[in-house]
């Protein structure tokens, strides 16, 4: 981290002792180093400067402070001048990642982002733009502004490519294949993250940044209904996530316990939130995939819905669960309904919607699609509010046999006419 520190002025020292008790005067001392010309007993004051600017942003970032975070920002461009280039890049793509931990901040995440992006172009800071302008992705892509994202990539894919930084070249076309993902163009995603991986099999990738790699992965096969080769890459993420005290690895881990219930595996989730590398990261978002397991293993409609509405967040918030989740729940409506309507050759459907216990309208449009895609027989008579179900019959294998018997009788005759042909 930028902040990381082998020395520490008396003035320094002073402004983090106050940070433990009280914050404000903390910020005080922070400011102060900053605007000072010369720091009293500071035998580097750039490095004095430097430490004192990460710090300040970080109480700012605990408080919840967006808008003074944004002033820092901004004001940190005379501090960022006097150190190494490559240093002022790193620190400033960290102060624009404090924006992430303070809630509804990525609007004001977003316009200090392209403020910072102008003064590196003014400032003919070439690694500096690229790396803020690969993270304006991200936070377009946090935003779902997709177009917007794809058209910045598009720009930075031309450079980098010219330029042969796989580095930041890997970061973008991981970027890439989730916008397109995002937009449901599974295709261009899967080329994109191919590209990815080509990228990073040519240098050394990080750990966080392979990790990213087999999560994406992961989601793609979970797309395309391959949760086994998908549960796979996201226990490697799991894992990978676990070793660097990421907090990303409870998302691998919920990724995991859906692929397993996707599966019809819902025994196994109980397995697997009790080892001892899940209990790690017990809390909501473990509870509410177990309750969405326990829902499935009972192929209960009413605890598959209260188990959506007690976690909301956790479950609805994700794009990724929550498109899985509408499809587990329109099989297990599909089942319920079938069970149910078995015995009936006649049923009204306000009844089976009450046996069900969904609304109405509902049952209706899961009936008619039921029977548009011939998994039920019957027909809705929706003047009379009933479903008529008819008797599955055995299909007739006359009429393939006669087909049979003609084909192979032409065959025949053609035989017989080539064999009379060689005779005249």
């Amino acid at each position: 981290m930028p902040g990381a520190v082998e020395f520490t002025s008396p003035a320094l020292k002073e402004a983090e002792e106050l940070a433990k008790t009280a914050p404000a005067k903390a910020v005080e001392a922070y400011r102060k180093l900053l605007t000072q010309d010369k720091i009293a007993g500071g035998e580097n004051d750039a490095r004095t400067k430097e430490i004192a600017l990460v710090k300040l942003a970080g109480l700012y970032r605990d408080e919840g402070k967006s808008q003074d975070l944004a002033a820092l920002v901004r004001d940190s461009r005379t501090v960022l001048a006097s150190i190494s280039k490559a240093k002022a890049a790193k620190i400033v793509r960290a102060l624009i990642d404090y924006f992430s931990d303070i809630p509804n901040s990525i609007p004001l995440q977003v316009e200090v982002c392209k403020e910072s992006i102008e003064w590196a172009v003014a400032e003919k800071r070439v690694f500096l733009r690229q790396s803020l302008e690969t993270r304006l992705v991200a936070l377009y892509l946090d935003n779902k502004r997709y177009q917007d994202a794809l058209a910045l990539i598009s720009s930075l894919l031309r450079e980098l490519k010219r330029l042969d930084d796989k580095n930041v070249l890997m970061e973008v076309q991981l970027l890439e294949s989730r916008t397109y993902q995002a937009l449901r163009n599974l295709p261009k995603s899967r080329a994109a993250l191919t590209s990815a991986r080509t990228s990073a099999n040519a240098i050394y990738c990080p750990p966080a940044m392979q990790a990213q790699l087999d999560m994406q992965s992961g989601i793609l096969h979970a797309e395309e209904k391959d949760y086994k080769t998908a549960y796979s890459y996201f226990y490697e993420t799991l894992e990978s996530y676990s070793a660097q005290d990421d907090r990303r690895a409870v998302l691998a881990l919920k990724y995991m316990l859906l692929c397993k219930i996707m599966l019809n595996l819902a025994e196994d989730v109980h397995a697997i939130v009790n080892g001892k590398l899940a209990l790690r990261y017990a809390g909501p978002d473990v509870e509410a995939m177990r309750a969405i397991a326990s829902a499935h293993q009972n192929r209960s409609l009413s605890e598959f819905e209260s188990a959506l509405k007690k976690y909301q967040d956790e479950l609805k918030n994700d794009p990724i669960i929550h498109t899985h989740l509408a499809e587990l729940y329109d099989t297990l409506m599909e089942q319920n309904l079938l069970r149910i309507i078995e015995p009936f050759s006649r049923v009204e459907i306000s009844h089976v919607a009450q046996l069900v216990g969904a609304p109405m309208p509902q049952v209706e449009q899961k009936l008619s699609q039921m029977i548009l895609d011939k998994v039920l027989s019957g027909i809705l008579d929706q003047g009379a509010g009933t479903l008529i179900v008819f008797e599955e019959s055995e299909a007739d294998k006359t009429y393939d046999a006669t087909l049979d018997t003609i084909k192979n009788m032409g065959h025949v005759v053609e035989s017989l006419y080539e064999k009379a042909a060689l005779l005249t």
